[in-house]
């Protein structure tokens, strides 16, 4: 044997670069589910199912080509890790080297190296030509930037690929002459809530997603999830159909709405396209090219266009930089030192938050929930609440069914949690509950009052909220974005200032009960 091909489980596209030149009659590919990718977090059973059902429909598509492949099924193997897989077929086949595509997780890379090094076989680790920038190009940027400037902004990055690609752009300058619409793109539901919401496509689970339920619901019965709601799409023709329908019936209102929240509404006008996109099923480049037409066309405004996009080319591009310019470090990083244990009902959903209850109760039933609701609820709680960075990323890895972990973890322990102390975000994401009231009509029914900072009515958020800028005056009251938050706490009675930091501890010892 020439090359051993392995794929990995989010490259599922015939363009994947460790294809080219294949040499069917000197080249095996090999594909494996084990169960330890499904288990090293406590996987959401709709993000094992998705992976698994598109991993099968993708090795349809390898055959139906004529592509030798050797498909290690979950149910039909007894190794259980991916390493234990490679060492197998290198054993069996001794190839002259293994070819594959830079792979989505540090940890995964360290893997492939290891096992190669051990069967002293080369491994040859090619550019993955599906992202828009290359780690290399990223950390050139980096280097380069952070020569005048302490952290890293997504902001100028992002310019800088509009740039490249002439995306949205009048020449040298940006169309409509800004680079962002923020301003227009922040508008809350008002008081009647979403009008006129167009439902995403259902795709009917074929035979193979079927078969793959099954084998979930009996081999992961205990992790978290439903799989009754599951309509991701797990082919290439299916993200197709769902990136036409959300440029035609979603893309408009997506702009304004795009923060916006409200209860029993998990999709409003979002894409839905992120774990189609970060299984390889679509390319950025035609998901890009699909929006700024719809603006060409006179279909969308340029604000609800330029903000998508901005999703894509931006912070999509951004975080992968950031995950392999930050690792291994990144995955330790704990810059407030908080340390306190997930509650319970963040496996269930139960909590008399209703902001909380409708985020996560969306997600364990969906595997789904929209770039607020897991920045400025889940995220905003769990800085608040003191938790864990390091069980609060391994718990947005498990639930959610677009997360790989370079993108999981930069969103999170970077930018959710401020875990690497503004290594590429100017300011902690903090808020009071007065946001979530404003954005959403959460607070409506719920027991909690987000005007309330102590008693028993007392939001949860307000009160942590106020004992976080408390306990971190001086280095909020240093930061030019966060200065105003701490004003007031300079001029507040000592008296009152004592009774909110121990009403916030109080509420600290009480997590599991709120």
């Amino acid at each position: 044997m020439r090359n051993l091909i392995i794929i990995l489980g989010d490259q599922l596209t015939l363009d994947n670069p460790a294809l080219d030149h294949f040499d069917p009659t000197q080249d095996l590919i090999v594909m494996a589910e084990v169960m330890h990718e499904a288990n090293h977090v406590w996987s959401h059973r709709q993000r094992i199912t998705l992976f698994l059902s598109a991993m099968r429909h993708f090795a349809e598509r390898l055959r139906a080509q004529d592509y030798p492949l050797a498909y290690f099924q979950l149910d039909a193997h007894p190794y259980p890790d991916l390493a234990t897989v490679w060492q197998t077929v290198l054993q069996q086949h001794q190839p002259q080297a293994i070819k594959v595509c830079e792979p989505g997780d540090w940890r995964i890379w360290q893997s492939l190296q290891a096992v190669a090094d051990q069967h002293a076989v080369p491994l040859h680790v090619l550019q993955d030509t599906h992202f828009m920038s290359s780690i290399d190009q990223f950390r050139r940027w980096a280097a380069k930037y952070s020569e005048k400037n302490t952290s890293l902004r997504m902001e100028f990055f992002y310019r800088g690929m509009r740039k490249k690609y002439h995306i949205l752009m009048d020449g040298e300058e940006p169309a409509g002459g800004s680079w962002n619409f923020d301003h227009d793109n922040r508008q809350s539901l008002g008081k009647l809530g979403p009008q006129a919401l167009s439902q995403p496509p259902v795709f009917t689970p074929d035979a193979i997603t079927q078969a793959v339920m099954v084998l979930v619901n009996e081999r992961f019965a205990d992790h978290p999830g439903a799989l009754a709601s599951f309509t991701w799409p797990v082919t290439r023709e299916q993200a197709l159909t769902l990136l036409t329908h959300f440029v035609q019936e979603k893309l408009a209102q997506f702009g304004p709405y795009q923060d916006a929240m409200w209860q029993n509404q998990p999709y409003l006008w979002h894409s839905l396209l992120a774990s189609a996109m970060n299984l390889k099923l679509l390319n950025p480049r035609e998901v890009i090219a699909a929006a700024e037409q719809a603006y060409v066309d006179g279909r969308a405004s340029l604000a609800s266009v330029e903000g998508f996009i901005r999703q894509v080319l931006g912070w999509r591009e951004f975080v992968r930089g950031v995950y392999w310019l930050e690792m291994p470090t990144l995955k330790s990083a704990n810059y407030f030192q908080h340390a306190l244990d997930l509650p319970n009902w963040f496996w269930t959903g139960q909590t008399q938050m209703q902001c909380l209850s409708q985020c996560i109760g969306q997600t364990l039933q969906t595997g789904y929930a929209h770039h607020i609701q897991r920045l400025m609820v889940i995220g905003l709680f769990s800085t608040l609440a003191q938790l864990s960075p390091q069980q609060v990323s391994a718990w947005f890895l498990a639930v959610y069914v677009d997360a790989v972990e370079w993108v999981e973890l930069p969103n999170v322990a970077g930018m959710a949690l401020y875990a690497n102390g503004g290594r590429f975000t100017s300011k902690p994401y903090i808020a009071s509950g007065a946001y979530i009231q404003r954005m959403s009509n959460y607070c409506t029914g719920c027991r909690y009052d987000p005007k309330q900072k102590t008693g028993d009515r007392a939001c949860p958020f307000t009160t942590l909220y106020w004992g976080f800028l408390i306990r971190h005056e001086a280095l909020l009251a240093a930061n030019p974005r966060t200065r105003l938050m701490v004003k007031h706490i300079a001029t507040m009675p000592e008296e009152e200032r004592l009774a909110i930091a121990a009403f916030a501890e109080q509420r600290l010892q009480q997590l599991a009960d709120l």
